[in-house]
């Protein structure tokens, strides 16, 4: 500060003289010239750094870019795990096996790209009769099955030693332990009768008339608390005398309970008129209100007749 102070006072002394006046203008133009200069310099700088700003920054877009797609994006041979979305709290671990065994064709290995997305789909598809409508896409970490559609079980059928389900569309599902659902055995078939292969439709008649029965039955029971469920109670269900083909008086469906008790159902769904029986929503009414009336059908008694209307029978239930 001191040395400028200095300067300006040199200055002034000499303001006075032409030389002073000629060597004050030229340094002014000096001063112009170096001021010019440095002008020039700036820009030139400015300019040289503003390119490698710009370079800079499009250099680390692009390290940026690359460093997201690798991190994102599915690596090349990396396998993941096979995973469901909305899978139904009553698919049992035998069944989640079941089903991966299936998608992976029995041991395929499960790398994350497109081709083996196409793949669990077209293996699930074609091996699996539990689901359909069946969606699946991959994810950075897994292979997800994003949408399907289940096939409930709600029927057993035997042939022999072997067994199947059905559910309530007919469709026939290969056998796998389900503990967790109310499953009815279907029985009294005709030999001559033919089960279709599994994710195919029954074509039995008499097993579609069991359906049928069951099928209204689970609509109302699905009103009730889960631990409450009705279905849980029944053990089977008898189709032998399907359209009167022993005995046209007899009862054409009776379902068993767990305690052996029989539940007479009667004449197949839609033809209660024909042989002068309850109406089938009067019949499901009667057997929910003997069940709500004494919490349970396992009572020791010999037989609960649904058969009758009310207006001719006061008391359905004989006991021993």
């Amino acid at each position: 500060m001191a040395k400028i102070k200095k300067k300006t006072k040199t200055k002034k002394k000499k303001s006075g003289s032409g030389a002073a006046g000629f060597k004050t203008h030229r340094s002014k133009k000096s001063a112009k010239k170096k001021s010019g200069t440095f002008l020039a310099r700036f820009i030139t700088f400015s300019k040289t750094a503003l390119a490698v700003a710009i370079l800079g920054g499009v250099a680390f877009g692009f390290v940026v870019l690359e460093d997201y797609v690798r991190k994102t994006g599915p690596v090349a041979g990396k396998t993941g795990e096979l995973v469901a979305v909305g899978l139904p709290d009553w698919v049992n671990k035998p069944l989640r096996e079941k089903i991966y065994s299936a998608a992976t064709a029995n041991g395929e290995d499960l790398t994350i790209d497109r081709d083996a997305a196409r793949s669990v789909q077209q293996n699930l598809s074609r091996r699996v009769a539990w689901l359909e409508d069946i969606h699946v896409q991959t994810t950075t970490e897994s292979i997800c099955i994003t949408k399907a559609t289940w096939r409930k079980p709600l029927a057993m059928i035997k042939r022999g030693a072997t067994k199947y389900y059905v559910d309530n569309k007919l469709r026939i599902l290969d056998f796998v332990e389900l503990s967790s659902l109310p499953i009815v055995e279907i029985t009294g078939l005709t030999a001559a009768g033919s089960i279709s292969e599994p994710g195919q439709e029954c074509l039995c008649e008499d097993v579609a008339a069991a359906v049928a029965v069951l099928n209204m039955i689970q609509k109302r029971d699905e009103r009730q608390p889960p631990q409450r469920r009705l279905l849980f109670e029944i053990q089977s269900i008898d189709v032998s005398n399907y359209n009167g083909r022993q005995d046209a008086d007899a009862p054409h469906i009776i379902m068993y309970a767990k305690d052996k008790t029989e539940i007479i159902w009667g004449a197949e769904i839609g033809t209660w008129q024909r042989y002068l029986e309850a109406a089938d929503i009067e019949k499901t009414a009667k057997l929910f209100g003997y069940y709500q009336r004494h919490g349970s059908l396992l009572n020791g008694v010999k037989y609960i007749n649904l058969r009758e209307s009310r207006r001719n029978i006061s008391r359905p239930v004989d006991r021993y």
